[in-house]
């Protein structure tokens, strides 16, 4: 493991960022959260919102790593949600570690969406074309193309992290259940997203950027390359579909 670390997690009461600072944590890192509301049971857990500048760039004081889950999470209004949130909230935050003297290493979150039309062959590598369908995909791509910009230009470290899919409802259980458009192998569980995103966070790399796919273990196929994951960052699978879903089904009852 590399030396301890001070990471700052955007989205940390989010169903993925809850793992997330978790796994970090109990890695013997010290974690800061930033969400809109505190973050259950972090101690140092920043109130905020990603067009709130001074709150976020406050946020990143003494910090050296931003691991960025926060965003409006799928297919939304793009003027009123994606717009805000996906992309000023992704300029505000590359941005705010630029200015800093401390930040040295950003994870992004993209999404396997900016290749959700792709048709084979399979599995799909990160040196295929980008095919996002929707405004969402879309704006995961920019984030992509912005993380290496301001790899190159301004010295940071960026790893931008495809997920596949981590479910947040107990509707998107019952889709991957019905496994349509064979979604139980994109299936992401919230220990291994947890798993991924610490990895990334630790990573030191010899290049200043690099993209690459995050999922579970395939169940039928293998829809997305996973070696650079492990190269990379040493990023395995340990879940396959359905280990993981009885969170989300959980909080669903609760």
């Amino acid at each position: 493991m590399s030396d301890t670390k001070s990471v700052l997690v955007t989205g940390s009461a989010g169903r993925i960022g809850e793992f997330v600072w978790k796994e970090i944590e109990s890695r013997g890192h010290r974690v800061r959260g930033f969400d809109l509301r505190a973050t259950p049971g972090l101690e140092d857990s920043v109130v905020g919102n990603l067009t709130d500048v001074p709150t976020l760039e406050g946020a990143m004081e003494a910090v050296d790593t931003v691991v960025h889950l926060a965003a409006t999470p799928d297919v939304a209004d793009f003027m009123t949600d994606l717009l805000p949130n996906n992309i000023v909230g992704l300029y505000n935050i590359l941005e705010g570690a630029r200015k800093t003297e401390t930040v040295k290493n950003v994870v992004l979150a993209s999404s396997v969406q900016v290749v959700w039309g792709h048709e084979g062959p399979f599995p799909i590598t990160e040196e295929m074309p980008y095919s996002p369908r929707n405004w969402y995909g879309s704006a995961k791509v920019l984030s992509e193309a912005a993380g290496r910009f301001y790899a190159h230009e301004h010295a940071l470290q960026v790893i931008c992290v495809r997920p596949g899919w981590c479910p947040r409802s107990q509707e998107h259980v019952d889709i991957l259940r019905s496994n349509w458009q064979d979604s139980q192998d994109f299936y992401f569980s919230p220990a291994d997203a947890g798993r991924c995103f610490a990895c990334a966070a630790e990573a030191e790399l010899n290049v200043p950027y690099c993209a690459l796919f995050a999922c579970s273990q395939w169940v039928h196929k293998p829809y997305l390359d996973l070696t650079r994951a492990k190269e990379m960052i040493g990023y395995e699978p340990e879940d396959s579909w359905p280990a993981g879903i009885e969170v989300v089904q959980d909080q669903a009852e609760a």
